[in-house]
């Protein structure tokens, strides 16, 4: 027994030792396996809009290479937003900034004419009030799309029929000349916003009237799929190259037609993506074989 107490005191003094000389190692070591973590944080911090990391910066740390993953995926997604919303800036500011060009242009000109009469006054202020108008579609449209764009929206079962009527009808003269046909089966109830689904549906029915050919056609047509509300509207046209699907779906993007007098902002199908994005909806957009669209969208069924 009279050993003992030297013993404890020898193997205390040896844990002692050994702690002593493995901290500082354990929280060397530590600091290695967390410095890239480190280094990932700091780099996060330093992104703005206009610098992003590049993957190089974030793929050479092996130690959390799926979260070097998951960052660089969410960096480039952030930097193909970014982009998309430079473009869409500038586009806008193009679109509204031609038409209040104009209306300088038509009163400098009318105010420098000493000979103006009121037949010209006239003339140039019902051209000021179509301009007018033109403006306050584009601002409509790009209110709707910035809507559409918001995320998911509260919804309410929705007939599908009812609405499709009520768009075809509010546009018996802008159809002049076509045929519209109509298969609409009812009881067709869509779990949507009801103004947003009528924004969609007069949209691609303003797109399929718009780009169309004297005499066309313009075919509307409401049915269950399974669990899904479907809505698919039909036109003739020009032919539609499959490789510009994807650009007219854009903001801004127009495609020529015959029937385009009427004017229009470039942004009717962009909104009816943005609108079946937020309702979580299935859209396809298919060129016919002998010219149009066929654009078809499915919405949870209520």
């Amino acid at each position: 027994m009279s050993n003992t107490g030297p013993v404890l005191v020898a193997v205390v003094a040896g844990l002692i030792v050994v702690a002593l000389v493995a901290a500082p190692i354990g929280w060397a070591l530590a600091g290695r396996a967390v410095r890239p973590l480190r280094e990932l944080t700091s780099t996060a911090e330093s992104a703005t809009a206009d610098r992003l990391p590049e993957h190089g910066e974030l793929g050479r740390y092996e130690e959390f290479a799926h979260l070097s993953a998951t960052l660089a995926g969410l960096y480039t997604r952030l930097d193909a937003a970014y982009a998309a919303q430079r473009r869409f800036v500038a586009d806008a500011s193009h679109e509204l900034r031609t038409p209040l060009t104009v209306h300088r242009t038509l009163i400098q000109v009318t105010l420098a004419d000493p000979d103006a009469d009121a037949t010209s006054l006239r003339a140039v202020c019902e051209e000021l009030l179509r301009i007018g108008d033109q403006q306050e579609r584009l601002v409509a449209a790009l209110l709707t799309l910035a809507q559409g764009q918001q995320g998911p929206v509260a919804t309410q079962p929705v007939d599908l029929a009812t609405l499709a009527v009520e768009a075809v009808t509010a546009r018996g003269s802008a159809a002049a000349g076509l045929t519209i046909r109509t298969d609409l089966q009812r009881a067709v109830v869509a779990c949507s916003d009801p103004t947003l689904l009528a924004s969609l549906i007069g949209n691609l029915l303003d797109n399929a009237i718009r780009y169309n050919l004297d005499g066309g056609r313009v075919d509307v047509e409401t049915r269950c799929h399974g669990t899904r509300a479907v809505l698919a509207i039909s036109n003739t046209g020009p032919f539609v190259p499959e490789d510009a699907v994807d650009r007219i779906l854009q903001p801004f993007q127009r495609l020529a037609g015959p029937r385009m007098h009427s004017g229009s902002s470039g942004l009717g199908l962009a909104i009816v993506r943005a609108i079946a994005d937020s309702h979580g909806a299935d859209l396809r957009v298919v060129p016919n074989p002998e010219g149009g669209l066929t654009i078809t969208v499915g919405f949870a069924a209520a």
